[in-house]
């Protein structure tokens, strides 16, 4: 029975062993410090709802249309263009606004994707 206020998970136990082995790790060790497996999932679910959030509310202006290679298509409904993110360096950079920091570049990099593709290409 869970403590009141909180709800209990029910994941198979090949997940709870990987997971024990991610939290072993010195690099995650540094990271994070100590985490139980309910902090982790909290954490991880909170982040994931937040970029959905993002994702959810940028989505009736921006759309993905494609990774190629190193690039992100994107289509710009509020400039109703085609926005080309390229992957440099392992950072995002958006040739239509020539830049890192633009609206472009921060919804890619809200997308699972988009780091998959930076590891092919870095």
């Amino acid at each position: 029975m869970p403590k009141p206020g909180y709800k209990s998970i029910t994941i198979p136990d090949y997940l709870y062993d990987q997971f024990r082995v991610h939290i072993g790790s010195d690099n995650v060790k540094n990271e994070v410090g100590s985490y139980s497996l309910s902090r982790f999932v909290s954490h991880m679910l909170e982040g994931r709802m937040m970029k959905d959030k993002a994702i959810a509310h940028n989505s009736l202006m921006l759309r993905k249309i494609g990774i190629d290679g190193d690039r992100v298509i994107l289509r710009d409904r509020k400039s109703n263009r085609v926005v080309e993110v390229v992957i440099k360096d392992h950072t995002l950079y958006c040739e239509s606004c020539e830049s890192e920091e633009c609206l472009h570049c921060g919804f890619c990099y809200a997308l699972p994707e988009v780091y998959t593709a930076m590891k092919i290409t870095g």
